[in-house]
């Protein structure tokens, strides 16, 4: 009896650590995602500000639309994959979808900035990238939490 109650534990402890090791490894890929477009971003953001102070629109628009295709690249990876079959898998998954969908919105709004042909256009595509900008912090951290959470459901840690 004893036995078997010491070999029904150790299969459970070692399908814990398959479930544990594939909630890391799906959460490495995620951060490599992201890790990987951080070049880039850094990048548009800082040429997306001297092309508006030289108001070269048609230059936003260009970066704009290669950052909003990058980002649907990595999109569409994280769509395509299953979850991993670990607790809060499906709720990651889906906040990371989420997150990476915030990234392509705001660079989708550099380009039809940069493409408005009147100053009104302009004006009102302002207005929705600054609606987006307001909502940054949030989402950024609403990503980090749900980071923190699954790997804490997991047994593992991420950097903060």
């Amino acid at each position: 009896m004893l036995k078997q109650l010491l070999f029904t534990a150790m299969i459970l402890a070692v399908l814990s650590s398959c479930s544990s090791n594939a909630a890391f490894k799906y959460n490495q890929d995620f951060a490599a995602k992201e890790k990987l477009l951080i070049p880039n971003i850094t990048s548009t953001e800082t040429n997306v500000a001297r092309y508006i102070v030289a108001r070269q629109f048609d230059s936003v628009a260009v970066a704009g639309e290669k950052m909003e295709g990058l980002v649907d690249e990595q999109l569409n990876k994280i769509k395509k994959e299953n979850a991993p079959d670990a607790k809060g898998g499906e709720e990651f998954k889906t906040a990371g979808i989420k997150y990476f969908q915030f990234l392509k919105d705001m660079y989708t709004s550099y380009k039809n900035y940069g493409g408005a042909k009147t100053e009104e256009g302009r004006n009102e595509e302002l207005s929705k990238m600054q609606e987006l900008v307001a909502k940054k912090s949030t989402v950024i951290q609403d990503i980090k939490n749900a980071q923190i959470t699954f790997a804490s459901a997991n047994n593992f840690r991420v950097a903060q």
